[in-house]
């Protein structure tokens, strides 16, 4: 019996941030697209959000999934969801760019695999 799934979920933990990046709402959008592209997934829609005083969340909906960003800029923090379906997308290349661009000195990841197929 062969065990498959049908996705590959990344839960990221990034510390020790750029302060000034977690907070710019139109930079985490761009590295999330940007991050989303690197994945190899297809862009649906995006939706992103700036808090006051300060932190950002957003949403990329693909087609394989979604992959999604909650940053602490006081704690430099950010806490990150990359869930891709199908064997064409890699959810690895968006964490390593994602890494570089915030400049994470520190990081942990969960890696779980979805919706499990016993064939």
């Amino acid at each position: 019996m062969k065990v498959e799934s049908l996705g590959k979920h990344l839960i990221v933990e990034f510390y020790d941030c750029d302060e000034k990046a977690l907070s710019d709402v139109h930079y985490i959008q761009e590295i999330m697209i940007d991050a989303a592209k690197a994945a190899k997934t297809t862009i649906i829609d995006t939706i992103f959000h700036s808090f006051k005083p300060f932190g950002v969340s957003g949403v990329i909906v693909i087609a394989e999934s979604h992959l999604a960003i909650h940053t602490w800029p006081e704690h430099k923090f950010a806490s990150v969801d990359f869930f891709t379906c199908g064997n064409n997308s890699n959810p690895w290349k968006a964490f390593d760019l994602m890494r570089k661009k915030l400049k994470s000195k520190h990081f942990s990841v969960m890696k779980m695999k979805r919706g499990l197929l016993l064939k």
